[in-house]
């Protein structure tokens, strides 16, 4: 039963993972019913499709002050009310100006969501379950994006106000998560560090480790005094942390120069590159979705059996060869039928059963309690701000060096990314938090 408490804490949080993807996602098969229906110019409606992506960045950016100031909890009460309230917003908007104030909102949640969520989890998970646990969060992200799609297309069917509905409709999961986080506890790391409440965080982890639970206690408590500070001031640039920024500086960094931003935005785009008509481009995309949703639930089994050095490795190997199978046939220009979508969805399942899966774990685990939500601030925001680039520089590199010089960067970034993984990547595998501390921040 203690067992399934924690696992029922981390599905509850992870619906943060959900509305994160849906979020997302959901824009897609609205954007040209929005576009004619307020008239928007070529800059306003581009403006329309990131102004949530700046939210994210700006949400992301900010994301540890709430969490470390409030709680990990309550910031997630913030996050669901963001949800809630962007996608009504959106939903009945009666001009342009309201509707972009609702989808920044949205933004925001999805950026706090992207800190918050992973951070908790992976405070009140057993070491032994910590990457399966803190993995739901991604895999709700998948479902999240998959669930949109097939959402989309389901509404579509209602006329001139369905793209409405699209937004509206993720209110009742944006309620449902809102009602729920009322019976998850506190972060017991977070009430210890921040707030000195021993008894409390103490009852939490019985639950969590009941055999070890006053070990554990001990072992926080210690953490604290080698961090030297339990206040919000604690700097993570103040040299001791040099380590675990550089990992996840550089993990965010690789995750987007994959390419994976640019394939999921851009995937009909490039598969009408390759020679496909426009409906076989939209089911190739629907593939990519269900490739994705799958791996990355194949990942999760794997996790915490062979490690998330392991995954890097193999995953690794997978992009490089998909990627540049991907640059050679742009350049031979010898379009066969299916190659390209073929090549692509390759890429995707090595990229969920990798990067995609491992991402949010690792920047989770590998920061010191004291600065843990700092951390995952520098790696989530790297991260949005890597995708808001690819994504806006994509359909320049394509249009202008092809797709045989894109798609060969992206190879060769792949590459650097096997060297950091095998040569610079810690693995983190059935360590406690604390004992992490001690062998990334003192070795």
């Amino acid at each position: 039963m203690k067992k399934n408490s924690v696992l029922a804490w981390s599905v509850v949080v992870a619906l943060g993972g959900f509305l994160f993807g849906f979020d997302t996602a959901v824009i897609s098969g609205a954007e040209k019913s929005i576009q004619q229906y307020w008239n928007l110019s070529v800059f306003e409606h581009g403006l329309t499709i990131s102004i949530a992506l700046i939210g994210t960045v700006i949400g992301s950016l900010l994301g540890s002050r709430p969490s470390d100031r409030f709680g990990r909890k309550n910031t997630l009460y913030f996050v669901a009310i963001a949800y809630l309230l962007s996608s009504l917003g959106t939903a009945m908007a009666d001009n342009w100006s309201i509707f972009m104030v609702f989808r920044f909102l949205g933004g925001l949640g999805v950026g706090a969501s992207s800190v918050t969520a992973p951070i908790y989890i992976s405070e009140i998970s057993p070491a032994d379950r910590r990457g399966r646990l803190v993995g739901l969060f991604q895999f709700n992200v998948v479902l999240g994006i998959l669930i949109s799609y097939l959402s989309n297309y389901l509404i579509s069917q209602g006329g001139e106000t369905s793209w409405r509905w699209m937004l509206g409709v993720q209110a009742v999961p944006s309620l449902i998560f809102l009602i729920l986080i009322r019976f998850i506890p506190e972060s017991p790391r977070w009430l210890i560090l921040k707030k000195g409440a021993y008894d409390k965080a103490l009852e939490i982890l019985r639950i969590i480790n009941p055999l070890n639970c006053n070990q554990e206690l001990e072992a926080i408590k210690q953490s604290d005094k080698l961090g030297g500070s339990t206040k919000n001031s604690e700097s993570l640039f103040s040299g001791q942390y040099t380590k675990p920024v550089v990992l996840a500086v550089l993990f965010a960094f690789f995750n987007q120069v994959s390419g994976i931003n640019a394939i999921i935005y851009y995937a009909p785009r490039i598969f009408e590159m390759a020679g496909l008509g426009a409906h076989s481009s939209l089911l190739s995309t629907v593939g990519i979705g269900l490739i994705n949703f799958a791996f990355t639930l194949l990942a999760l089994n794997f996790i915490d059996k062979v490690g998330r050095r392991a995954l890097m490795l193999i995953g690794s190997v997978g992009l490089i060869v998909s990627l540049f199978l991907v640059a050679f046939t742009f350049y031979t220009e010898t379009f066969s039928g299916m190659a390209i979508p073929i090549y692509i969805m390759v890429f995707i399942a090595f990229f969920a059963f990798s990067q995609g899966a491992v991402i949010w774990v690792f920047i989770s685990e590998i920061f010191p309690n004291q600065v843990r939500a700092k951390g995952q601030t520098l790696g989530s925001s790297t991260h949005w701000v890597m995708a808001a680039l690819i994504a806006f520089c994509f359909p320049y590199l394509a249009e202008t060096l092809g797709g045989a010089v894109t798609f060969c960067f992206f190879g060769t970034m792949m590459v650097l990314q096997l060297v950091f993984a095998w040569r610079f990547m810690p693995e983190t595998k059935g360590r406690s938090l604390e004992n992490m501390e001690n062998n990334i921040i003192l070795h």
